[in-house]
């Protein structure tokens, strides 16, 4: 008589069981954070990637509650803090802001510490920049077509700075040397600081780099920018033509992506929230107004639109690698 009540009462314990640690897992995504945030950038400080995270990490400070901090980890192209996150615990609590390397490095490298599809969790594509070409004062180049010139008159004497091997500047760096057959000598630097101090100082020629950190130095003359690598010219460079308007044949285009991700496995809630105050952060007037001076476009876009944009730019980066012949880093 009493079976059925007791059958009622042990499904109801063993629900219970079987429900506490989602409770407590919802619980847990609803009250974050709990604790600081750190967010890891994979270059060294100064770039553009560094500017970005620094200045979300503010923002997200004061809409949720908790300190976010930046720690820089350069090395290997922006690999070791790629795999720093992707092995991290997916609480939410350490995330990933990173440049276009994130889908260049698996064509570039014989071997990757992270799979950009199964080890990270895209959260959002923050914004965007051009890279540009830019010359110290010193070279005797007012455009492209006359710095083509100047390096067909000293075969093997020039070289170009970019920020390392797999960011996009490089890659437009080695597509530009490709389209135009130009022997000009590449100098990889450990992140887009070192590599525009380089160019600044005049220890090297030329540089390929993301706009935002080139701005200043734009307006206080001591860099001459050439052309961008976009398909058309940006309010923070204004008289600065395109590649395609100054003369350059073959698809010249690029961006650096600034984006977020945390490690796989992070709960939705989490993500979603997170690209939520991303959002607010890049179209707060204050921030916005930085990124536009900068050269950055606002884009925080939902998780599920940067998970497709990233199925289409690991293939793409891949094929200007193979056509540039580009040997792969061991």
């Amino acid at each position: 008589m009493h079976r059925p009540f007791r059958l009622l009462a042990t499904g109801t314990l063993l629900f219970g069981a079987l429900s506490a640690p989602l409770i407590t897992q919802a619980q847990d995504n609803a009250a974050y954070p709990t604790r600081p945030v750190k967010i890891v950038v994979p270059f060294a400080p100064a770039g553009p990637t560094d500017v970005m995270a620094r200045l979300i990490a503010q923002k997200l400070s004061d809409s949720l509650g908790k300190q976010f901090y930046v720690e820089n980890h350069p090395g290997a192209g922006g690999n070791l803090g790629m795999a720093l996150v992707a092995n991290a615990a997916p609480d939410g609590y350490t995330l990933l802001l990173v440049s276009s390397s994130v889908v260049v490095n698996p064509s570039l490298y014989e071997k990757v510490p992270y799979d950009v599809f199964k080890s990270l969790a895209p959260v959002t594509l923050a914004g965007s920049s051009p890279n540009i070409l830019v010359v110290h004062p010193s070279v005797p180049a007012k455009n492209v077509k006359e710095l083509i010139a100047y390096i067909h008159a000293n075969p093997g004497k020039v070289s170009f700075a970019s920020p390392g091997f797999g960011t996009t500047a490089s890659l437009a760096a080695e597509n530009f040397k490709y389209a135009l057959k130009l022997d000009i000598q590449p100098v990889p630097f450990n992140g887009a600081g070192p590599a525009l101090n380089a160019v600044v100082a005049g220890q090297v020629q030329i540089g390929f780099m993301a706009l935002p950190p080139v701005t200043p130095h734009l307006k206080a003359g001591t860099l001459r920018a050439l052309a961008l690598t976009t398909e058309k010219r940006v309010a923070a460079a204004p008289d600065v033509p395109t590649m395609a308007e100054a003369g350059v044949p073959g698809d010249q285009i690029s961006d650096v992506m600034q984006a977020v991700f945390a490690p796989a496995g992070t709960p939705k809630p989490i993500i979603d929230l997170l690209q939520k105050e991303i959002a607010k952060a890049v179209a707060a007037p204050d921030v916005k107004s930085k990124l536009d001076s900068l050269g950055f476009e606002a884009i925080a876009d939902t998780p599920e639109h940067f998970a497709a944009r990233i199925k289409m730019e690991v293939p793409k980066w891949a094929k200007v690698i193979e056509a540039a012949k580009i040997e792969k880093v061991k």
